[in-house]
């Protein structure tokens, strides 16, 4: 299961220029107004050339520096778009907007503990930024710091009652600490509070996995893709659980589709791994375990079947020392790791 998404801060500069006139300051401000109106309406290379155009008549403007990056993150261009939010700090070292919209590239690129620095910076200014809060939950929630995570969201939450994504995420992490129960009461919270949010669905339908009740499980996920067809997290579940009822074929194309919508998910990689490894093309599936491996190391049970896959590939040594590494995570028994470890 993903663990949700980091919202990002756009900076809109929405007072316009008083009096007539056509200075250097107004012909900045009409660039970057227009960039904004551009941004919203998804035209992205009409913003870049207005703020580059802002950027012509002075080079160490921060909000277009700041604005860029935003355009470039939206691209998904995130080397890029750390490069102009570092140039928009470097113009005005107190930009915290700057700071946030960084700090959430810096979580794309997983240069984590960076992006906490960042924050820090926020809520040493700010201490009462409930948003700045989520995003801190959501750095420790990939970092398998879940305590912490937990912490930071609950602190959002008292900043900020109102929003269902720090409840689903709260329940992410519940979910992660096999804390069904208390994972189950967040989710339910999140639903009082947007009856439509599909993260909430999705997320149900990992703990009835994980409860083995597949049925309401799949009924849970419908109603997440009722609501969001093309989302890659979920297709990339339904697809785990049709692995998980012998649907062979429909676990393919789910999975497939998923990969489609988003490349980058290396939770769709492990599950396309395993299905390698049910239709016995060992090879494949330990090219992709590696490769999701590669891609975000603490994906579940990504150590059990790479252990399952060696295992399967005839490499016992190799096997033995990848269920270990899954025992180090309270995935499998002690009593698990000696019977897959014994010699055949």
């Amino acid at each position: 299961m993903g663990v949700g998404y980091m919202k990002r801060l756009i900076l809109w500069i929405g007072v316009l220029i008083a009096g007539c006139g056509d200075s250097k300051e107004t012909k900045i401000q009409r660039f970057l107004l227009q960039s904004n109106e551009l941004i919203r309406d998804q035209k992205d290379g009409q913003a870049e050339y207005y703020l580059k155009e802002a950027l012509k008549l002075d080079s160490c403007f921060s909000d277009a520096w700041n604005n860029l990056g935003t355009v470039y993150f939206n691209q998904q261009k995130f080397s890029l778009a750390l490069e102009h939010y570092n140039k928009a700090i470097d113009c005005r070292p107190d930009y915290l907007d700057a700071y946030f919209n960084r700090a959430n590239t810096k979580y794309e690129l997983k240069e984590y503990y960076s992006a906490l620095e960042d924050i820090g910076k926020i809520l040493r200014n700010k201490p009462d930024t409930a948003v700045a809060y989520f995003s801190e939950g959501l750095i420790y929630t990939r970092l398998r710091e879940f305590d912490k995570s937990l912490a930071s969201f609950r602190k959002a939450l008292s900043l900020d009652s109102s929003n269902p994504e720090v409840w689903v995420n709260m329940g992410t992490v519940h979910y992660y600490k096999k804390q069904f129960d208390s994972a189950e009461f967040d989710l339910q919270s999140a639903l009082k509070l947007n009856p439509q949010e599909a993260n909430v669905y999705n997320a149900l339908a990992m703990i009835e996995i994980e409860r083995l009740q597949y049925a309401q499980a799949s009924s849970f996920l419908e109603k997440a893709l009722a609501l969001s067809p093309d989302d890659p997290f979920f297709l990339n579940n339904r697809g785990y659980l049709k692995l998980l009822t012998n649907d062979i074929a429909g676990a393919k194309e789910d999975i497939d589709k998923s990969i489609g919508f988003d490349p980058y998910n290396g939770w769709a990689y492990r599950n396309k791994a395993v299905y390698y490894l049910q239709v016995g093309n060992t090879a494949d599936a330990i090219r992709l375990l590696t490769q999701a491996e590669e891609m975000d190391p603490f994906i579940e049970k990504i150590y059990f079947y790479l252990g399952e896959a060696y295992r399967q590939a005839g490499e016992g040594k190799l096997a033995c020392d990848y269920y270990n590494k899954s025992f180090a995570r309270n995935e499998l028994s002690e009593k698990d790791v000696k019977d897959r470890c014994a010699p055949k």
